[in-house]
């Protein structure tokens, strides 16, 4: 009997440490927002609000304007590959452009988010589309955000 707690303890505590090193619950770092003619670059931030619900803020720089995004995501993780999930989610993007009216859009996306076990880094890339609510600015079914973040546990 003492040999099978032994077993399930082992089993148990190397399951709870694996699932450690492949998650994370929030990360920081660079963020890149890819439109058809303008790509932003600054910061990047998300947060785990619990395994599979996440909110993500960037905040991105071009030469006369500025983009703020905020998204919510749902995660998953793909079966037998530990550290790639899936996601998919909404939010609204604001781009101040400098002498010019602001554009808000509605921002859904789908991509995909990984992480490898001991490495501090997670790498995410994803469509993100953007449908503008504005009098002003066009859509843009070409949009692509990418990042690479420091994770925090």
């Amino acid at each position: 009997m003492k040999k099978i707690l032994f077993v399930f303890a082992a089993t148990s505590l190397f399951v709870l440490t694996t699932q450690a090193q492949t998650s994370y619950k929030a990360a920081l770092g660079l963020g890149i927002d890819l439109y058809d003619d303008a790509t932003f670059f600054g910061a990047s931030g998300k947060y785990f609000f619990s395994d599979h619900h996440v909110g993500q803020a960037d905040v991105g720089f071009e030469d006369n304007a500025t983009i703020l995004t905020f998204l919510y995501s749902y995660h998953k993780q793909f079966v037998r590959a530990r550290g790639l999930r899936w996601y998919a989610g909404i939010g609204p993007s604001i781009i101040l452009v400098d002498d010019f009216d602001n554009i808000f859009a509605l921002r859904p996306h789908l991509g995909l988010d990984f992480k490898i076990d001991g490495v501090p880094f997670v790498l995410n890339f994803d469509w993100r589309p953007s449908v503008v609510l504005s009098d002003v600015g066009d859509n843009e079914v070409g949009a692509f955000g990418f990042g690479l973040q420091f994770a925090i546990n």
